[in-house]
């Protein structure tokens, strides 16, 4: 089996198994990630990608607010079918993709990239620089990147896999020089079963 097919085949048991607000990283309300999205101060207009979105409702809450450009990528297209289920008639204003986010081959730029809790899951270097690859790709110059994983003194595994954790100046080295650390944000989040997970946010700008 391939790399691919097993992220896939794990994910998709994940979302199979689980309904969505059943998920450890489930949020009613992502508030931080709003809170960052809206400090980049791009209008409603920005195209905004929640890389590894899943089943996450902050596209509820971008479309709620008025976002008119949103696309949502995950590998598991169980999380996606969820979402969409969830959304109703909304799901229509939202591009959905299914795929692996480190093969994927972007075929337009975006103002924002989002990312809560995929990139602490890439332990091996390689694939941390074929996720800046494809960032690179997807992001327009003077474009917002917005990555949260756990941090320093989080969680050691995720969903039964061991994850690499990080301070939002790790995640600025691990982008290179392309990218200026703008903000930064810390959050305590209680998981659906009642368990503390400490998560690190880094709001990047693309430079250069």
């Amino acid at each position: 089996m391939t790399e691919t097919k097993e992220r896939q085949a794990h994910w998709q048991g994940v979302y199979t198994r689980k309904n969505e607000d059943e998920v450890s990283w489930y949020q009613a309300r992502p508030e931080t990630s709003l809170r960052l999205i809206a400090n980049t101060g791009l209008g409603r207009e920005a195209a905004i990608i929640d890389a590894g979105g899943g089943a996450s409702r902050l596209v509820d809450h971008l479309l709620e607010a008025g976002h008119a450009d949103v696309t949502v990528l995950d590998i598991a297209e169980a999380a996606l079918a969820a979402a969409r289920a969830r959304l109703g008639e909304g799901a229509e204003r939202v591009r959905w993709i299914a795929a692996d986010l480190l093969s994927w081959r972007p075929d337009r730029q975006f103002d924002i990239w989002h990312d809560r809790a995929v990139f602490h899951f890439l332990t091996e270097a390689e694939d941390r620089q074929r996720y800046v690859d494809v960032l690179q790709s997807a992001l327009k110059p003077g474009g917002h990147v917005i990555i949260a994983t756990f941090a320093p003194d989080g969680p050691e595994k995720c969903s039964g896999l061991p994850v690499m954790r990080h301070s939002p100046q790790s995640i600025a080295a691990e982008l290179g020089d392309g990218f200026a650390l703008v903000e930064t944000a810390d959050e305590h989040h209680v998981t659906p079963a009642g368990r503390m997970q400490h998560f690190n946010y880094a709001r990047l700008k693309r430079v250069g």
